[in-house]
């Protein structure tokens, strides 16, 4: 989810990116049918609690690979953070006007990871391909030990390391997915040293390819704008449910 300063874009870049967004709003709708509203009652199965957990993380390792083809990462990073708070902002006027529980509150939720890690990308951008991508399954693998550990202080559960009692409706702490976003980074070292397309013979003009390629280069925005809309929808449906 991130705006990349380019003359030419990689368009297959954009393409991913856009694949992953149906995915994205998928799971999200599911959330407020099943979890939220419970229009619906469904027993998840356990393919779509690996599927939900960790599909996020194919949009951070993303992320690490566009922002080595573009500049202005800090710039850009409290860009996309801002878009977190946003969310944060309302999710808590959801729990406060009586909508969700305090588990919908969004404390440290994907825009807010990827912001920090853009933010962070300066730290590493000088370190040659084996180095990030050695870091990063080091805070991968440290990261989803964590996911399966309970603490009892508060004040590192956006590294991690999560207290007892907590919950929230995204959650994506720096590990494990600063070690996704930095081998991200080293897969577009490696595979965009001269930052350009690695399939030039595609034909870009074609219908799907430009409609995908559309809705990555504007993730960010529709990130933004398709959660109120689930939730408007959400909402007139319980109403009309009550009448």
């Amino acid at each position: 989810m991130e705006l990349r300063s380019q003359t030419k874009r990689i368009w297959e870049i954009d393409f991913l990116r856009g694949v992953l967004i149906p995915g994205m709003i998928l799971i999200h709708l599911l959330y407020d049918v099943v979890e939220l509203y419970a229009f619906v009652d469904w027993q998840y199965p356990a393919w779509y609690f690996h599927f939900r957990n960790n599909y996020g993380a194919l949009f951070v390792m993303l992320s690490g690979v566009s922002v080595t083809l573009g500049s202005h990462s800090v710039r850009r990073g409290m860009t996309v953070f801002a878009g977190g708070m946003l969310c944060t902002l309302a999710t808590v006027c959801m729990y406060y006007l009586g909508m969700a529980n305090r588990g919908i509150i969004i404390y440290f939720g994907v825009l807010h990871c990827i912001g920090v890690c853009m933010m962070l990308w300066p730290l590493f951008r000088r370190a040659p391909v084996w180095l990030l991508a050695g870091l990063g399954i080091i805070l991968a693998v440290v990261g989803l030990y964590l996911r399966f550990q309970i603490f009892d202080f508060p004040w590192l559960v956006v590294l991690g390391f999560a207290f007892r009692g907590f919950s929230s409706s995204d959650y994506f702490p720096l590990m494990p997915n600063l070690g996704y976003f930095l081998v991200g980074a080293a897969l577009g070292k490696a595979l965009y040293r001269q930052k350009r397309t690695r399939f030039p013979r595609v034909n870009e003009d074609c219908v799907l390819i430009r409609m995908m390629t559309f809705c990555g280069r504007h993730s960010l925005l529709i990130y933004l704008l398709h959660q109120p809309v689930l939730s408007l929808v959400s909402e007139g449906i319980a109403l009309m449910r009550k009448l």
